[in-house]
């Protein structure tokens, strides 16, 4: 369920990036700053409506703990995400993609901090080999790798987003209701976002036009059907399941399904709104990248099913 997770999130890539280009049409002048806090507004809040009407029977056993999970979720996700997206603008899509999966090595490093023990060998090698493959798979060049603002945003999103997966592995959460606090964390998140959207809009007329046009309206649509009710949904279900290293991991297989769907949707946006966005093309960065994150994640799956069946 979580790679199916990570395989809704990963349409978000050229879904985002396609949506950049019909707004440089729409309105040219806007920040990054806007363009980012007012997807993230649109998207998570009809996301949020859309569970509100989903959890209309039972709104009334809403609990403390249910709210405190679900803005604390919501907290960290559109922190990160925004510093993620705004560093997009200022850095490449592959040093971005290569940089945000340092939370599979953050969190083994925490939890050895926390239990006072080193990781497991398997831990190390799948966290070595996670690594490796997604700077394959980003084709990130050394040589040429600076910390500028895109870099830097980039790496703070990863902290941020280690926080968040921490955060839903809580005991102390392990009894919510799994659409209650979703339907928290959604709102909350548009809540947070809409003033950074307010704050750095040139026009008040900005915030309803950048979404006017029926082209805008689809790629946000795909946003919030798969990359936010489907991703988010199956992430806060399942993800308590496995440990957060696992989960970690796990999550590192999102670049994979992103080059994949970079290989045909670039086309088919590009038809949809006239914009010039050409197809990936498959070769050997994705099939050795893909491979090694693959292998990482059978490792780590098949060391957790041995500890479960002992």
């Amino acid at each position: 369920m979580l790679v199916l997770a990570t395989a809704f999130w990963a349409l978000s890539f050229p879904t985002m990036k396609a949506i950049g280009q019909m707004q440089q049409q729409i309105i040219p002048e806007a920040s990054s700053w806007f363009s980012a806090s007012l997807c993230m507004t649109y998207r998570f809040g009809i996301a949020g409506l859309v569970m509100l009407v989903w959890c209309a029977p039972t709104i009334r056993r809403l609990t403390v703990s249910e709210l405190w999970e679900g803005v604390g979720l919501a907290a960290f996700a559109s922190g990160g995400l925004v510093f993620q997206m705004d560093g997009l603008a200022y850095t490449s899509a592959s040093t971005s993609a290569f940089l945000t999966q340092c939370y599979c090595l953050i969190i083994p490093i925490w939890v050895a901090v926390r239990e006072r023990r080193w990781p497991s060998p398997v831990v190390v090698l799948s966290c070595f080999l996670v690594v490796v493959g997604v700077g394959v798979l980003s084709r990130v060049d050394l040589r040429e790798f600076k910390i500028g603002r895109g870099e830097l945003e980039t790496l703070i999103a990863s902290v941020i987003f280690t926080a968040q997966i921490l955060w839903l592995q809580r005991p102390c959460f392990a009894r919510n209701n799994v659409r209650h606090f979703t339907m928290i964390m959604f709102v909350m998140i548009a809540v947070f976002c809409l003033p950074v959207a307010l704050a750095t809009a040139r026009r008040a007329s900005d915030l309803m036009s950048a979404y006017s046009t029926a082209e805008t309206g689809v790629s946000l649509g795909i946003l919030v059907i798969f990359s936010t009710l489907g991703g988010y949904m199956l992430m806060n279900r399942w993800q308590p399941l496995v440990s957060a290293t696992q989960a970690g991991l796990i999550y590192c297989v999102e670049p994979v399904f992103a080059s994949v769907a970079a290989l045909f949707m670039p086309g088919w946006f590009s038809r949809l709104a006239g914009i010039e966005y050409p197809n990936e093309r498959i070769g050997i960065s994705l099939i050795v990248g893909g491979g090694l994150i693959t292998i990482a994640n059978v490792l780590i799956q098949v060391r957790g099913a041995a500890k479960s069946g002992s």
